[in-house]
């Protein structure tokens, strides 16, 4: 498998994830400005929708988008530990989870990273943010991790959602409980891995 990547961006989710499966993988990062890979491939013929994650799985197939690949690659290996059996209500709460990450963080923090977004319309992205960052304290202050008691596949990803908040001009020491599990989910291993190789650290 080779994932293309941008060193922090959503991708890191899918990284971090490899990384836990202990899976053997290839890397290549991924210039958004340019559309250009490091080995100087046209990214645009490997995911014409411009943007990371793209997983290569063989066989002339490609994944993209952060949600379904982080439910494959757990599937595949059938890692039920970090993402419940299909069919059970524990993988329809690990789905709810990885959606609330999808569309009301990720999603949340677009609005943020646009140059062209006016200051009114940054403040209440900000505002919302705050929101849902308040929603996602109180859920750690009863669980270790966003998946529940155990690190699960949206915990990858929230992980990595939740790196851009201070970066975003986010004051985190008001959510308290959120600041632990960063320290927590950035402490295991696979992350620790990651990120040297995205040169994060």
């Amino acid at each position: 498998m080779k994932l293309y990547y941008s060193p922090g961006a959503c991708s890191l989710a899918v990284h971090i994830l490899l990384a836990e499966l202990g899976k053997k993988y290839e890397v290549e990062k991924v210039d958004l400005a340019s559309k250009k890979t490091a080995a100087g491939k046209d990214f645009l013929k490997i995911n014409p929708k411009g943007y990371v994650p793209a997983l290569d799985i063989g066989k002339g197939q490609m994944l993209t988008e952060v949600q379904v690949i982080l439910q494959y690659l757990a599937d595949k290996a059938k890692a039920t530990k970090l993402l419940p059996k299909a069919g059970t209500m524990a993988r329809y709460h690990a789905m709810e989870s990885l959606n609330f990450v999808s569309a009301e963080l990720h999603k949340g923090f677009g609005p943020l990273f646009n140059r062209a977004m006016p200051e009114d319309g940054k403040a209440a992205a900000k505002e919302r943010l705050a929101q849902r960052f308040g929603h996602l304290d109180a859920m750690l202050g009863k669980a270790n991790h966003v998946s529940g008691k155990n690190f699960g596949v949206a915990d990858a990803y929230a992980y990595t959602v939740l790196r851009w908040a201070p970066y975003t001009g986010f004051d985190m020491n008001q959510w308290p409980h959120i600041q632990k599990y960063m320290e927590r989910v950035g402490a295991r291993p696979a992350v620790q891995k990651t990120l040297a190789e995205e040169g994060l650290k």
